[in-house]
């Protein structure tokens, strides 16, 4: 694993001295925080995501998310919301991405699973690979999580 993980911090510091992925990648965070900015926003003051009654079962499950879920509907909004203005500074970037992933992840299923017409579907997975490839380009922000090699173990207990 130590190996696997130096080699990935080398491609990673290869790939961080492209300048042009650094301005791609702050195109997909801007692009990202404006695609959870509205829907959180609306979330967040306890408004309905959709009024379109004609969308169907999509008007159905979001008014039932509204109606019955209460001050969890509120905090998603939150999340997006504070994902999205975490996306926007560099420091906080990473943790951004990390708070966006699961979230994305779960709109992913969501638009797959209910009929949202041809676009949402995809332009969902692209929101779930922009967050992927944000955690990707913060490698080193993320690598501590993952267990920088050469220090011991501290999950043991002495004694």
């Amino acid at each position: 694993m130590d190996r696997l993980l130096t080699r990935l911090d080398g491609l990673h510091a290869r790939v961080r001295r492209i300048r042009a992925l650094t301005y791609f990648t702050w195109c997909v965070r801007i692009l990202l925080a404006l695609g959870f900015l509205p829907s959180g926003y609306r979330k967040v003051v306890n408004e309905p995501f959709t009024l379109e009654e004609s969308l169907g079962d999509v008007y159905t499950m979001f008014t039932a998310l509204h109606q019955d879920f209460g001050a969890l509907y509120v905090f998603v909004g939150l999340c997006q919301v504070g994902a999205a203005l975490l996306l926007l500074v560099p420091r906080t970037a990473a943790l951004g991405a990390a708070v966006y992933l699961p979230i994305i992840t779960g709109i992913v299923v969501i638009t797959v699973s209910i009929d949202f017409g041809a676009g949402t579907p995809l332009i969902t997975s692209l929101m779930l690979l922009g967050a992927v490839y944000l955690l990707c380009w913060d490698w080193h922000r993320v690598r501590p999580v993952l267990g920088p090699p050469g220090l011991p173990d501290t999950t043991a207990v002495a004694g």
